[in-house]
């Protein structure tokens, strides 16, 4: 089964005054790397949630968004009454000063600073809310891993696709290949004999035969038929292994990449040089494809 490295999931909780949203966003990347951005106070979560993705996550970047937003009480906060009366009696002693009559109202004196303080950065720990979040966090996890198997079956049928045309190019390239020594042979004689014929002599059949032989084997491509279709037999195999291994067909990519060009390199055939064209022309939507499998 392949996976995409790319994809997103979201999840979201709200009980018991705790409300909780994660977002994951993952994309291609060679190596697994992990951010993460988390509302005040608990980005020491991280490890927490590094952990979590690495047991779902082997490859790609993945951005996790984590927002948390706590129901406030009246316990959250405390009065500083010993601040409170302190800007009472400095008010107080202005106002004798200036002899002016005006009362101080409990109201204006309760926005100054100090007199309220917030207790809920002190009681507070992002610990006591990670089992909470933790459960967002891996349903955010399998809705992205939904997605990733989604987008990676869709991958496997173009790379079946393709596989399947590579292997139409290499089973003409081996019907072909004994036709293009036959008409080498024919060609061969032709040339010879006309030019033989022009001078009066005779040639030895054995000449013909050695020079046969020698383009034969200088243009070979046998063992590389035997190989390319050997790799589209792993690549297959692999693509049904029940764990996603996308650098394991990255690296039967390069081999089929490598086998084509030999054979390219080799036949000078135009036939064969366009099944060449086609096959490598698969092999690089592969490449391309295989680059976002995890």
């Amino acid at each position: 089964m392949l996976l995409s490295m790319t994809g997103f999931g979201e999840a979201h909780s709200h009980q018991d005054g705790l409300a909780v949203a994660v977002e994951v966003r993952a994309i291609n990347s060679r190596f697994f790397k992990l951010n993460v951005r988390a509302t005040e106070g608990y980005a020491s979560l991280e490890p927490h949630i590094e952990e979590i993705a690495r047991q779902n996550i082997r490859r790609g970047t993945v951005q996790v968004n984590l927002r948390v937003d706590r129901l406030r009480s009246c316990q959250d906060f405390r009065i500083n009454s010993d601040v409170l009366s302190g800007y009472r009696d400095q008010l107080q002693a202005l106002y004798r000063k200036w002899d002016e009559k005006s009362t101080i109202s409990l109201e204006a004196l309760l926005p100054l600073p100090g007199v309220v303080n917030d207790q809920s950065t002190i009681l507070f720990s992002p610990e006591d809310d990670w089992p909470a979040i933790s459960k967002v966090l891996e349903a955010a996890i399998h809705n992205l891993a939904q997605m990733r198997i989604r987008e990676g079956q869709t991958m496997a049928n173009d790379l079946s696709v393709n596989c399947r045309a590579i292997a139409v190019g290499v089973e003409e390239i081996q019907r072909r290949a004994p036709l293009v020594l036959d008409a080498y042979r024919v060609r061969l004689e032709e040339r010879v004999n006309k030019l033989l014929s022009e001078r009066q002599v005779d040639l030895d059949p054995a000449g013909i035969i050695r020079e046969v032989c020698l383009y034969a084997d200088r243009g070979d491509i046998s063992e590389e038929i035997v190989r390319l279709k050997s790799h589209l037999e792993q690549f297959d195999s692999i693509m049904q292994l029940p764990e996603s291994s996308g650098r394991k067909l990255e690296f039967l990519t390069q081999e089929l990449f490598r086998e084509a060009n030999t054979i390219g390199s080799k036949v000078t055939d135009v036939e064969i040089a366009k099944q060449v064209i086609e096959i490598k022309t698969a092999i690089e939507r592969i490449r391309e494809m295989i680059q976002n499998i995890e």
